[in-house]
């Protein structure tokens, strides 16, 4: 059965988050400490985690951030009351694969747990490369020639699926579905600017804007 752990520290959120979750058939474990969901999220007893942003000792990011750098990819939706663009865009950097804000209704968070859990995980080469740019997948290192490039999580996930699908154009819906995990939403630029982002860093020329229909890897 589902193991879902909740990493909530207030008991009244965390208590009818887990009810719900129960009545629709999935076991759950529910956890008020930054450290101790890490350390549960990363012991393979789980198969989804619900981060709050608002932990004590660990916030939430830094639990994801932990999470995401040792290689796990278990889906995590990140739970917060916070509304501003920039904390939803930190969460998602950080390797979320959705984020919620309270107050959500039940139904509205079970589907988004659903939809997480029909996801595949995804195996592959674990280096990447298309003309001058390689991907190491499990080090989460990037190259350009010979020079060593810092990505963030999320522009390491776009930079992968466009190289892994080289020459192809893939639309913003495409990008938002396989490196977000979001619906798309028509008035979200996000990916528009994590294309900027990566062209700063690994060069202009890789990635073709195909106008009406999304990008392309050159």
């Amino acid at each position: 059965m589902t193991r879902i752990l909740i990493a909530e520290d207030e008991e009244r959120i965390s208590a009818f988050v887990a009810k719900g979750l129960e009545s629709a058939g999935y076991q759950t474990l529910i956890v008020a400490d930054g450290a101790e969901a890490l350390d549960t999220a990363l012991s393979g007893d789980v198969d989804l985690v619900l981060l709050d942003v608002g932990l004590p000792t660990l916030d939430g990011f830094e639990v994801l951030r932990s999470i995401r750098g040792q290689g796990s990819q278990i889906p995590v939706i990140m739970l917060t009351a916070r509304t501003s663009t920039r904390d939803t865009v930190d969460g998602l950097d950080a390797g979320a694969n959705d984020y919620v804000a309270k107050p959500f209704k039940f139904d509205e968070l079970l589907a988004r747990v659903r939809s997480r859990m029909r996801e595949p995980m995804t195996v592959g080469p674990m280096t990447v490369s298309h003309g001058d740019v390689s991907l190491d997948v499990l080090a989460r290192r990037a190259t350009v020639g010979s020079r060593e490039i810092d990505l963030s999580a999320r522009e390491f996930s776009l930079a992968e699926e466009f190289i892994r699908h080289a020459g192809q154009v893939l639309s913003r819906e495409q990008l938002l579905s396989r490196v977000w995990g979001m619906d798309f939403d028509p008035s979200s630029n996000v990916v528009d600017v994590y294309v900027r982002y990566l062209r700063a860093k690994i060069g202009q020329s890789h990635i073709v804007t195909v106008r009406g229909a999304g990008y392309r890897w050159e």
